[in-house]
């Protein structure tokens, strides 16, 4: 075999490898095309039957939502922090009013997971612990009074938790108020 035959089975070689990697490539590339063009897509995978659709709270809901509970406990000079949690008990919205304890953002959270997990106000929930104690380990919880469900049809889509009043009453009357503020 002589140089030139050397080089053009090389040659020949390399352009296969390439187009073998580009027809690949091409593939995934479609492949990832067609997966994220929705259930409607002729692929095999998740099909329609398989999903399920829900509700969340918008940021500029749940910050409205976050400052009429702010401004309740402000017109009562109470220094609080309020926090609105999603349907997934992540985070939408915290705010820290002026002067709140160190401690009253984490508890305001947690109060809002808490209520939303159950679907209802954390004083409600509170008082089951002397059926079920063991709901107090629960991770992320607080059951104490200060959360408020939010919900649409029924179902909850977000939680309101407050903690830096004098009461666990108090708070709850100010996430309450944070509910209220969505019927406007």
């Amino acid at each position: 075999m002589n140089l030139n035959s050397t080089q053009n089975t090389r040659t020949k070689r390399l352009a296969l490898g390439a187009t073998a990697l580009a027809i690949a490539a091409a593939g995934t590339f479609g492949a990832v095309s067609a997966s994220a063009a929705g259930p409607a897509a002729s692929t095999p995978g998740v099909g329609a039957h398989d999903l399920t659709t829900s509700t969340h709270l918008t940021v500029a809901a749940a910050t409205k939502a976050a400052q009429a509970a702010l401004d309740a406990a402000g017109k009562e000079n109470q220094k609080v922090s309020v926090a609105v949690v999603d349907r997934n008990g992540n985070t939408l919205v915290t705010l820290r009013g002026d002067g709140a304890g160190p401690q009253s953002p984490e508890s305001a959270e947690r109060k809002a997971y808490t209520a939303v997990s159950w679907n209802a106000p954390t004083s409600e929930l509170a008082k089951r612990l002397a059926q079920a104690p063991n709901l107090k380990d629960i991770p992320g919880t607080l059951f104490l009074a200060g959360g408020a469900p939010v919900q649409a049809k029924g179902a909850p889509v977000a939680g309101i938790g407050v903690a830096g009043a004098p009461s666990g009453d108090l708070d709850e009357k100010f996430a309450r108020a944070g509910v209220a503020a969505l019927d406007k």
